[in-house]
């Protein structure tokens, strides 16, 4: 595993006066580079061959563009060269992750990155440590959890890894383990998901209540948990079906898709504002306590909000999520900062501030 000493080595070695902001093309890049470049630094886009259009027609964002094979060659030794060369500073994102892997990041990728590479993993459900095992340590209610299809009897949720996207998790609606096995069984027939991944099944509990994603982001300068703004999620196809009447889901033949496609914004009535900041806060608190230093920079609490206006977290996001519709729709950031900002600037302003105090140690590993 890289270390955090390695890391620093490298850092010690950049010219923290041409610092540059590096990021993978894809998932919430523009975001990122919009943010970097309104706080002045220079960027560096990694695209994939095929995939690089956006970032060229968008011509202010990107100063150098790399166009890879294919993404996971990012950690190929010139393009790591090119970074350091650079002095980039790479930002992680779902996309990071997935494509590039999270055995690359922590053993491969020896180039300073924002925020805590090794706390990444825990996103996926089946490492121990996961995103259940620090909710469950930070006292935040998630649905409940079933280890086994024989223990469905109310409306659940599957999650699943995609099979043909590995960027995506396929989910389904399920009431009984009958219905279990006959909807896995079409799924797998129809190539969306791989009958390997049903070998450990993730199983919730269908939480009823109004979704939303709250976004956050933790400052190691400033130590203190900042509330960005929210966001709610465009699924496809799944949004149209919500529009029609009862009659027309009924003759609705097609399977209903759980794709993110877009986002939208949204607010919060502000008396649930102290409980969406304790949920925040008692979040970092718990990853601090699991995998030192704790979160460093953006993460979101994917939640519902009960009925009873009870938070519970149904997914977590401990890197840049995508959500750039808050860099122009957050009334929050206004609040704190008397401007409206997104996740990518927010960054950018952190790493101005670490760069000019000479605390960099803080917020990269």
């Amino acid at each position: 595993m890289i270390t955090f000493d390695k890391i620093m080595t490298v850092a010690e070695g950049y010219d923290i006066k041409n610092i540059r902001i590096a990021v993978l093309a894809s998932h919430s890049a523009l975001e990122i580079m919009d943010g970097a470049k309104d706080e002045n630094f220079k960027t560096l886009c990694f695209c994939q061959k095929g995939r690089e259009t956006p970032y060229l027609k968008f011509k202010r964002l990107a100063d150098e563009i790399i166009v890879l094979d294919k993404f996971s060659d990012l950690t190929l030794k010139e393009n790591q060269e090119r970074m350091l060369e650079t002095n980039s500073i790479i930002i992680p994102h779902r996309a990071l992750t997935a494509y590039v892997g999270y055995d690359q990041i922590e053993n491969e990728l020896l180039i300073p990155m924002f925020g805590n590479r090794y706390l990444l993993r825990a996103e996926e459900r089946n490492y121990e440590q996961n995103q259940y095992y620090l909710l469950e340590k930070a006292g935040i209610r998630h649905p409940k959890i079933l280890r086994d299809p024989s223990q469905i009897e109310h409306l659940s949720m599957v999650k699943v890894q995609e099979a043909n996207r590995k960027l995506e998790r396929a989910f389904f609606l399920v009431s009984s383990e009958k219905d279990y096995q006959e909807k896995a069984r079409l799924k797998i027939k129809e190539h969306s998901i791989e009958e390997k991944d049903l070998e450990k099944p993730v199983i919730e509990e269908y939480v009823i209540g109004t979704y939303f994603n709250f976004n956050f982001f933790h400052s190691p300068l400033r130590q203190e948990t900042e509330f960005l703004g929210i966001e709610r999620r465009l699924q496809t196809n799944l949004n149209d079906y919500n529009s029609m009447t009862a009659r027309q889901q009924m003759e609705f033949e097609q399977d209903v898709k759980h794709i993110e496609i877009g986002h939208t914004p949204a607010s919060i009535r502000e008396s649930m504002l102290e409980k969406i900041f304790q949920t925040g806060e008692k979040f970092v608190k718990a990853c601090q306590e699991v995998r030192q230093p704790g979160i460093i920079g953006p993460f979101s609490l994917q939640s519902i909000v009960t009925p009873e206006f009870d938070i519970v977290v149904y997914d977590v996001s401990l890197r840049v999520p995508g959500n750039p519709i808050l860099a122009t729709t957050s009334p929050y950031t206004k609040y704190l900062y008397g401007e409206t900002f997104g996740v990518g600037r927010r960054i950018a302003m952190e790493l101005k501030s670490a760069l000019s105090t000479d605390s960099i140690k803080k917020v990269i590993s």
